[in-house]
């Protein structure tokens, strides 16, 4: 099998690259030993890449970024946004993880338009980020994190969740709960508002008619 000159690979080819079972391949891909890509019909498939950093090789993907990514709702939560930075750090530093960039970020998780966040996205897209370290999902964004996990697996890009919920603050959701709710009451008392004028409209219509 001449390697070099295949981009993706099967999970059978793979397996036989590597010497292994296809089940042990489905095995490492669920305890994130060896994660497996995904194509938009959801086939696994694998790249050369992976290979050659299963095998310890240095690749280009090896020279892109280390990110830590933390988030809290305001400004007064710089204690917090501080606590989180730490605890990534020191995750970060017992993994031997070199970390490149340290993004702090203010804004709400229900918010799409956070600068850094999208300038974030923007690197990912463009293969400059290998790894997305975070403390919760929620700290990424509040609803919606599956979706945005497989976008950057497209990307090769990782996301690591080191799952400490203590940092993720119970009155943030609160927040959030409250502005959904506040949304879908200004649609239903517009609703509400468009029904009462069409009725009226339908009612002025009729006199109309039988005038």
């Amino acid at each position: 099998m001449n390697t070099k000159n295949i981009t993706n690979y099967k999970p059978k080819d793979f397996a036989e690259l590597l010497g292994v079972s296809v089940k042990t391949l489905q095995r490492w891909d669920r305890d994130g030993v060896l994660k497996a890509n995904r194509t938009p019909t959801d086939r696994r498939y694998y790249t050369y890449d992976q290979y050659l950093q299963f095998k310890g090789i240095q690749t280009e993907n090896d020279l892109r970024d280390i990110v830590i990514y933390a988030r809290v709702s305001t400004k007064n939560q710089k204690d917090a946004l501080k606590n989180q930075v730490d605890f990534l750090k020191q995750f970060c530093n017992a993994k031997g993880l070199i970390i490149n960039q340290c993004i702090e970020d203010f804004g709400s998780g229900l918010d799409y338009n956070r600068e850094k966040w999208n300038r974030l996205l923007e690197d990912v897209m463009e293969n400059k980020i290998k790894t997305i370290v975070i403390s919760s999902k929620d700290r990424f964004i509040r609803f919606g994190y599956d979706w945005f996990e497989k976008f950057c697996g497209k990307f090769q890009t990782e996301i690591i969740i080191v799952n400490n919920e203590a940092l993720s603050p119970n009155e943030e959701l609160v927040q959030d709960i409250t502005a959904i709710l506040h949304v879908f009451s200004c649609r239903l008392n517009g609703l509400r508002k468009y029904k009462s004028q069409i009725q009226a409209d339908a009612e002025i219509a009729k006199e109309l008619q039988d005038g």
